[in-house]
């Protein structure tokens, strides 16, 4: 099969004032090897990001898809040194995410409407997943290394951040430039046999 080059990519035709889905602003690594090779960095160079790379990452999410368009979400670019330590700290002491020049926390609070199925009112959680994900894929565009943290106390992440009492860390990522060869590991994945059935 060919691999799609950015002129054969259709534009993207939605209501939108958005800069990053533009046709005119040039797609800077195929989606499929970007899925292909993101990996959890967890070792960064100093390196500071530059802010438009920064800001289509963080597009990335504000487009991202959610249930009847609430966007019940916040998305926290953590660059003080301090306070990036006391977010490593609270995501159970793993101190090298304060290495990285930023670190993103992500936040969605409660959906006040009686909808979303046996989630209820933790159906933000979703929404702010599904927008986190292709803020990470974005970010390996641009050449930045991410890793979803899953291991964190809300209340300590909160807390060192100074959030809202009504929102909840949904996920936690350093982000920068990865030190070495860091997306060249190779991780085992199941086949595709063992996680799909067709009915």
């Amino acid at each position: 099969m060919a691999r799609l080059s950015p002129r054969s990519i259709a534009p993207i035709s939605r209501p939108d004032d958005s800069p990053f889905i533009q046709p005119n602003h040039a797609i800077v690594m195929e989606f499929y090897e970007v899925v292909k090779t993101r990996r959890s960095i967890r070792s960064y160079k100093p390196t500071e990001i530059p802010q438009e790379s920064m800001k289509r990452v963080l597009e990335a999410a504000r487009i991202a898809p959610s249930g009847h368009n609430r966007q019940f979400w916040k998305f926290y670019v953590v660059e003080d040194p301090e306070k990036k330590k006391a977010t490593a700290e609270a995501c159970k002491g793993q101190m090298w995410i304060a290495e990285a020049p930023a670190v993103i926390v992500a936040t969605g609070w409660k959906v006040p409407i009686s909808r979303g199925g046996y989630m209820g009112d933790m159906t933000f959680t979703m929404d702010v997943s599904i927008a986190f994900t292709q803020l990470l894929l974005a970010a390996r565009a641009e050449g930045l290394g991410t890793c979803w943290i899953g291991d964190f106390s809300n209340d300590a992440v909160k807390k060192a951040l100074d959030i809202p009492v009504n929102e909840y860390v949904v996920a936690v990522s350093p982000i920068g430039y990865p030190d070495k060869g860091a997306f060249s590991e190779n991780t085992k994945r199941k086949s595709l046999e063992e996680i799909t059935e067709w009915i």
